[in-house]
């Protein structure tokens, strides 16, 4: 069994190149995972800092910011959904097209208006950020960013949830740096506490196993 686990280990450093690249390649990594993709970034981190210990706070930062600036693209992602829906129903309102393709998890919200920082629109479709098709997941973030605005995307770290959320604040059109703001400082402590949490716990489940 601890054959196979530093196998394991091996293989996945192999994988992301961490023993050549390093730093890039968990910036990179991170990066990818904040982008509506299911791919984890903590054990790429985990492992770098289990082989260089000395590099602990540099690889924590470096896969803040490559996660940072994937959650920033799901933010863009969000708002040019947004500006599709919009140029749609401006075609609609002429005649008949087929509704535009938006990002995984992101749909438009009903009463965006009353939405803090949303700018008011008014195009040849009618009123001001008119309401089209949600759910209930979408009306639960909705009234969530109504409550809280940016501070919100302090849970962006969360598995599942906070990729969407990121998309739903550019769907919004919420304040862009401030929304990068609490995204930096939710996944810093993310990958601050997972990190430790993992580098205390792995003694013992190596024992274990």
């Amino acid at each position: 069994m601890e054959a196979w686990l530093q196998s394991s280990i091996h293989t996945l450093l192999v994988l992301f190149a961490l023993p050549r690249v390093g730093l890039p390649a968990i910036f990179l990594v991170s990066l990818v995972s904040a982008t509506l993709l299911p791919l984890g970034s903590e054990p790429a981190v985990f492992a770098y800092v289990q082989m260089t210990p000395s590099m602990f706070w540099p690889a924590v930062l470096a896969a803040t910011t490559g996660n940072t600036i994937g959650g920033a693209i799901s933010y863009a992602m969000g708002a040019g959904a947004e500006a599709a829906w919009h140029r749609w129903r401006a075609r609609q309102a002429a005649g008949h097209d087929d509704p535009p393709a938006s990002p995984a998890g992101v749909i438009a919200p009903a009463g965006a208006a009353t939405n803090p920082g949303i700018p008011p629109r008014t195009d040849a479709a009618g009123p001001a950020n008119p309401p089209s098709p949600g759910g209930r997941w979408h009306a639960l973030t909705t009234r969530w960013f109504h409550r809280f605005g940016p501070p919100a995307l302090l849970l962006s770290w969360l598995p599942g949830v906070g990729d969407p959320l990121c998309a739903v604040a550019g769907w919004l059109r919420l304040s862009f740096w401030p929304c990068v703001a609490y995204m930096a400082i939710g996944k810093f402590l993310r990958y601050t506490i997972m990190t430790v949490a993992l580098l205390h716990a792995w003694p013992r489940v190596s024992g274990w196993l």
